[in-house]
């Protein structure tokens, strides 16, 4: 495991493209608190969601953040891919992360990659709910999203007192120490308890 120091890995010559790779931890939420709100207004305004639905889409919204952060985790960013694009693909988007898990600017996810993941999930959730509900259920998905942007900012970079914040800390930093297949939820230890991945064998990698 790289120890970080002041210089990141280099992952393209290109300087533009390299300096796409890192981002202020601030960024994620410049750009997408707007979004958020304007799906909000567009919820409340134009699609006229009540108070009552606005409620149950919270806990809506909010859980599906924490299915799909677990499964991106598990299966996408863990994939276990045998060709040298996939090997590629999965470094440049989560491998880093594993070989130099404190370097500050790679922490967040870059706009860029994170819209066209949002882009993604959006089409497909418009396909299993309704248009009345979808901005409000993707508004609270983004803030879920921006819970589990800076909570994995804060294990890595702050000591995190309080009981909760001590045991999310622990609970990801074992997944990279462990040498474990484990431990993919980050926001939440919800789905890993219930599809038993809270432990799990030894990465042989």
């Amino acid at each position: 495991m790289k120890k970080h120091t002041n210089e990141s890995i280099r992952i393209f010559k290109n300087p533009f493209l390299e300096s796409l790779t890192h981002v202020h931890p601030i960024v994620p939420l410049v750009f997408w608190v707007p979004v958020i709100i304007f799906l909000f207004y567009r919820g409340l305004t134009l699609k006229q969601v009540e108070i009552f639905e606005l409620i149950l889409l919270s806990f809506g919204g909010l859980l599906l953040w924490t299915i799909t952060e677990y499964i991106l985790h598990r299966y996408i960013f863990h994939w276990d891919a045998k060709s040298r694009a996939g090997k590629y693909f999965v470094f440049l988007f989560h491998g880093l992360h594993h070989d130099d898990p404190q370097d500050p600017t790679r922490l967040v996810m870059p706009p860029v990659p994170a819209v066209i993941i949002v882009s993604l999930l959006w089409v497909i959730f418009s396909f299993i709910f309704p248009d009345k509900f979808l901005d409000i259920i993707m508004a609270y998905f983004l803030i879920g999203y921006l819970c589990y942007d800076y909570i994995h900012y804060a294990t890595h970079h702050f000591a995190m007192t309080s009981p909760i914040g001590k045991y999310l800390r622990k609970y990801h930093l074992q997944h990279h120490y462990s040498g474990e297949k484990s431990k993919y939820g980050v926001s939440s230890p919800l789905w890993d308890i219930i599809f038993k991945t809270t432990t799990g064998p030894k990465d042989q990698h």
